[in-house]
């Protein structure tokens, strides 16, 4: 049978029953314009109905109810609602994306962090304090070690022991919602652990 056959064969196999029409509109806009949603769908209805006589008790009339802080097109939260195969392939591209971005991310090549898909905007000697606890990682580093370390190729602008607190607390900040990825160990110092949000390798942004 040649592609042409099998593809008129398969077209004789389906037939268009019917179309599904999806409607952006809140029920605020509808006031505003001085309707409602249930004018607007019995509207609808008597306009099919007048397009083809008998019309109008064929159809279907669902309101897609989302929670109110929701944001994003009204049409979009529509389809999302109802299960429209396109829009819920499109929202789980999205989530993938989203998922793919969450967590930090050490770029060891451009010596930044990205904190959820954006730039945390470390200083230098930030960056090499996050760095240089992920290099010795499980390891307790001591306020000390870590000014003769991070500040080596400076001594004379490294902080004192108390002050290096207010440095990690800096960094902390500008990666908000993951500081406990470096850990404070009463009387040690600091510690990373093996975390699952933190990858170490590089990053376009």
């Amino acid at each position: 049978m040649s592609s042409n056959s099998a593809n008129t064969s398969q077209a004789s196999q389906t037939q268009a029953r019917g179309f599904a029409l999806y409607v952006g509109i809140d029920e605020a806009t509808a006031t505003q314009a001085g309707t409602s949603l249930t004018a607007v769908v019995a509207a609808l209805r008597n306009t099919l109905n007048d397009l083809v006589p008998g019309l109008a008790a064929e159809t279907f009339a669902a309101v897609a109810l989302a929670p109110a802080d929701v944001g994003g097109r009204n049409l979009d939260v529509v389809r999302t609602a109802l299960h429209d195969p396109r829009a819920l392939a499109q929202l789980t591209a999205a989530q993938v994306q989203n998922k793919a971005d969450a967590g930090i991310v050490v770029d060891l090549e451009r010596r930044k962090v990205i904190a959820d898909g954006t730039n945390a905007g470390l200083t230098q000697r930030e960056f090499e304090l996050i760095n240089y606890l992920i290099a010795h990682k499980g390891e307790t580093i001591s306020r000390r070690e870590l000014i003769d370390s991070v500040w080596a190729d400076d001594p004379d602008a490294a902080p004192n022991d108390r002050t290096i607190d207010v440095h990690v607390r800096r960094l902390r900040s500008k990666i908000s919602g993951y500081e406990d990825i470096i850990r404070t160990i009463r009387g040690g110092g600091y510690r990373f652990d093996s975390h699952p949000d933190v990858q170490v390798g590089t990053y376009d942004i």
